[in-house]
């Protein structure tokens, strides 16, 4: 048994790092210390203050580790690989983890190509970013194909060269062929030194040689490759238009800066790259009341910059950061050279941080009154039909539905809403096994019945396999069934519970005489809902959901249906003659009133075909009743 008091005494005079576990062994809280002994103390002693959070934790712990490292150095570093791992709950964590992209150049290729690349690596390409936007990055790429025909393919070239055909790129003048030699070696890189160029900024020689084409094209009368000029120069000009937000002195910055209240913080981050601001990213962190801007900046840097691969020799931010010395160290030696941390004062970079704090600020007022509206709809409207039912904790719903059309091709729906949000991923469909006809109620316990009966057999698997930790499709059942229909369904569903022995609350969406929903029925009694209140428009949000993928699902065996009962039944018709058919006359109708010469001139039909297509709907259809004569 872990005495808390006894491990206290055994703590050492050492920088290192310190785990605290709950009752269940959860890793809670992961903290470094330059003394382990004199900072994991702290958190027991009854005068001690670290605000309400710590004090939370406090009671939950259980247990604690620790590991010793050297310096405080290496504590910061394992610090934030164990944050990283294991996202302790009284942790400040990022609420996502994000990774950017970057424009790789393959400079140790005898032909380099230019990729899409959301890592940099240690090795011999040439990598430009990172860039906010991955759209942004594959548009480049693009433009930087058409402007100098750089290759995309991954051929093994000069050992490829002449072993294949060129590809479709070449073609359409998008990569010279260097895979057949159409293009030598020291040409091909005059093309990728302009690539480098071209990605560093210098986009006026770009501009002035595309404007001289473009002139000269124009000149000769070839207007068509004046216009692809034309359209090249635009696109660069947008993309140098978009590197001149700001210029300071060619160097690589980010500048951070943060805005919060009482529970909620965002920071911004500008990425300066070469003196130019290529793009913005903000982050939404949970806080404490108690937590100061500086240490919630300093858990933002160690844990953004323990993620990021690059990092710039200069990082601007809004306020002191704890452990400057420190972590800067850390930094210069991820980056293999210095890195300095600022709190810029006065001039151009003082103003830079300003911006993005009101840009941080700005984030967080929207964003907040998004979330509350977000959540009136959802969590929000959740507690409403929670209060209207009586219930607790209701979290995931399950509507069913059922469409035919005079019990042709029966089938059911099952959509799943959690959190008041649809999950689309859970959503399922049965098409009917054992009913014929237009019976609603039994097409309804076979849906039920299989839906749950399916996930008990998955449960069952999983629990033998010692997996039932693990979810299957079918083995999360819902918190809330709904019927769209009144008592009728809700029997039926309650039926099926019965049988199966389970116990899920049922309720029935019960609509007017004009087919819109007007309340619940709910243990044999219609409970009345406010039209105008969040909780009614989910309930009809559902309903609607829930009978528009029935349709759908219908609809698409019923045209499926309908084409094969037609043509394919049709001796020597199959799929390519059926299209060709459609293609040619573009209804049922129309091949029926075809001549045999007419189907006959048909792509990929001869005379015994047509001859079969004309029989079937002239002569047969007088013997038989064919579908669609």
């Amino acid at each position: 048994m872990f005495e808390i008091e006894e491990e206290l005494k055994k703590l050492p005079d050492r920088p290192g790092v310190y785990i605290m576990h709950d009752e269940k062994d959860d890793i809670i809280y992961v903290g470094k210390a330059v003394n382990l002994k004199n900072r994991v103390r702290q958190y027991f002693r009854p005068s001690h203050d670290e605000g309400i959070k710590k004090a939370k934790m406090v009671e939950q712990i259980r247990r604690f580790e620790y590991i010793i490292t050297d310096s405080e150095l290496e504590a910061l570093v394992l610090e934030c690989n164990l944050i990283k791992e294991h996202r302790p709950k009284y942790n400040t964590m990022l609420r996502d983890d994000k990774t950017y992209p970057y424009i790789r150049v393959t400079l140790g290729e005898d032909f380099p190509r230019v990729l899409f690349s959301r890592q940099m690596k240690k090795d011999k390409s040439k990598y430009f970013g990172p860039y906010t936007s991955a759209g942004a990055v594959k548009d480049t790429i693009e433009l930087i194909q058409k402007m100098y025909q750089i290759r995309t393919c991954n051929r093994n070239l000069p050992r490829d060269i002449g072993k294949e055909r060129p590809c479709l790129n070449y073609h359409i003048k998008k990569c010279n062929a260097p895979c057949q030699g159409y293009i030598s070696k020291e040409e091909y890189h005059k093309s990728i030194e302009m690539v480098l160029s071209f990605l560093n900024g210098n986009y006026q020689p770009i501009i002035k040689d595309l404007e001289k084409k473009m002139m000269a094209a124009s000149d000769s009368l070839e207007f068509e490759r004046a216009i692809e000029y034309r359209e090249l120069l635009n696109s660069v000009k947008q993309i140098a238009q978009k590197q001149k937000i700001t210029s300071f002195d060619g160097e690589d910055k980010d500048v951070i800066a943060l805005a919060g209240d009482e529970r909620d913080a965002v920071v911004q981050v500008f990425f300066v790259r070469g003196g130019k601001l290529i793009g913005r990213e903000h982050f939404y962190i949970k806080i404490a009341t108690e937590d100061t801007e500086s240490q919630i900046l300093t858990t933002f840097v160690k844990q953004f910059y323990s993620g990021t691969p690059f990092l710039p020799r200069e990082i601007m931010l809004s306020a002191e950061i704890e452990d400057q010395d420190i972590i800067e160290e850390w930094l210069e030696k991820k980056r293999g050279s210095k890195v300095y941390l600022r709190i810029p004062r006065r001039g151009m970079k003082e103003k830079l941080v300003e911006l993005a704090k009101k840009n941080a600020e700005l984030v967080l007022s929207q964003d907040k009154e998004r979330i509350k509206r977000e959540e009136g709809r959802t969590i929000g409207a959740l507690k409403e039909i929670e209060k209207l039912l009586d219930m607790e904790k209701l979290n995931r719903i399950e509507a069913f539905d059922i469409s035919n059309i005079s019990g042709f091709q029966t089938v059911g729906s099952m959509i799943v809403y959690e959190k008041g949000k649809p999950c689309r991923s859970d959503y399922r469909k049965f098409r009917l096994k054992t009913i014929q006809g237009p019976d609603d109620y039994a097409s309804m316990h076979e849906v039920l019945t299989r839906r749950f009966l399916h996930g008990m057999e998955e449960k069952k698997e999983l629990q033998e396999k010692n997996m039932s930790d693990v979810y299957g499709s079918f083995t999360r059942f819902p918190d809330l069934i709904m019927m769209d229909g009144g008592r009728g369904q809700v029997n039926i569903a309650l039926k099926v519970l019965a049988e199966l022995h389970l116990d899920i609350p049922v309720c029935g969406m019960v609509k007017d005489d004009n087919h819109r929903t007007r309340g619940l029925y709910y243990n044999n009694v219609e409970i009345p809902i406010d039209r105008n209140s969040e909780g009614f428009k989910l309930i009809t949000r559902i309903q609607d959901e829930a009978h528009r993928f029935a349709i759908e699902y219908h609809r698409s065996l019923r045209s499926k249906g309908q084409v094969h009962s037609v043509l394919d039944d049709i001796d020597g018709i199959g799929s390519t003659r059926r299209k060709a058919l459609m293609r040619r006359f573009q209804s049922i109708e129309n091949i029926k009133q075809a001549t045999i010469e007419e189907l006959k001139e048909t792509e990929s039909m001869n005379e015994r075909a047509a001859q079969a297509v004309y029989h079937f709907f002239h002569i047969n259809a007088e013997k038989n009743d064919v579908p669609g004569s």
